[in-house]
């Protein structure tokens, strides 16, 4: 089966870097799947889990994006993000932690600018929370 290069790099660091025979990112308007020699595209992408097919092996390398970038060629795929976490990283306690503290900060603002921040911080941390779900369910 043909591959496809694969870059996901956060504001700080390389995440990953290799060969992938599919790759699944959370677009804004649905999961995007891209496979070798797709045709070039430029989208944003929202926080969630990209999943990462490669060869070889059978569980798929996952890593949590806090939206971002994505960059199609035909042989090569992109991901830029602010944030970004490989899966077995994510620390779920820190996470249910900060879930719960954004959660209150919703109920506690009053201005709709702080209102909205709050609530677009809790959708990110819920995209965490799920992107561990997610890879506890696979490992079992």
């Amino acid at each position: 089966m043909s591959t496809i290069r694969i870059d996901v790099v956060s504001a700080e660091k390389s995440i990953y870097s290799g060969e992938a025979e599919f790759v699944v990112l959370p677009g804004t308007m649905g999961e995007l799947g891209i496979y070798p020699r797709h045709a070039p595209l430029i989208t944003q992408i929202k926080s969630g889990t990209v999943r990462i097919k490669v060869p070889g092996k059978e569980e798929e390398e996952m890593v949590w994006v806090q939206g971002g970038i994505l960059e199609v060629l035909p042989h090569h795929i992109n991901v830029l993000s602010d944030t970004a976490i490989r899966a077995a990283d994510l620390d779920e306690a820190k996470v249910l932690e900060a879930k719960k503290q954004a959660e209150e900060a919703v109920r506690a603002r009053t201005e709709k600018q702080e209102i909205a921040t709050a609530e677009a911080e809790l959708a990110a941390i819920s995209a965490q929370l799920q992107a561990i779900q997610k890879l506890r369910k696979t490992r079992r």
